[in-house]
């Protein structure tokens, strides 16, 4: 058996979902629109110069999610998935997927982004093994805005594949 892993953001699908979960949370206005977008934009800046400093992303990102409850981000999830993922999940995508799942290759998505935002992603790509920064949940499913172990992007990303 072979291991095949795949990024998520710009490589099985087109966009970068974290960046994009932000802009939905800024257009539903579950955010103030302004002081966030301002911020999701410097940290997404800094991601494409890489200078992003994860630890400091990911306590924006989860500490965002931590102001809701769980149900509505599960909603909210679902629309963004509708709205927002599914239209820019590609057949080719899926067929690069498919074939080495047929080869009966392991078949991982290692990514950067929080395993709230990528499980129903990966779930979409119908990619079971999902390897992504992971939030601290409470046991109704609570999302409590910190970051369990290190960031999966960089050298974590080696780290959590061994």
């Amino acid at each position: 058996m072979n291991l095949a892993l795949f990024d998520l953001d710009h490589t099985l699908i087109p966009i970068d979902s974290d960046y994009e979960w932000g802009q939905f949370l800024s257009r539903i206005g579950a955010v103030d629109r302004t002081a966030f977008a301002q911020r999701n934009a410097a940290f997404f800046a800094q991601y494409q110069a890489g200078t992003l400093d994860p630890v400091e992303y990911l306590g924006f990102a989860l500490g965002t999610l931590a102001q809701f409850p769980r149900r509505q981000l599960d909603d909210w999830h679902a629309q963004f998935m509708r709205e927002v993922v599914q239209p820019t999940i590609q057949p080719a995508a899926l067929d690069l997927l498919k074939r080495h799942q047929d080869a009966d290759d392991l078949v991982a998505i290692i990514t950067a982004t929080n395993r709230f935002v990528a499980a129903p992603i990966a779930k979409a790509l119908g990619v079971s093994h999902l390897i992504a920064a992971e939030p601290e949940t409470l046991p109704d499913g609570s999302i409590t805005g910190k970051l369990i172990g290190i960031p999966t992007s960089g050298a974590g990303k080696v780290h959590h594949t061994r």
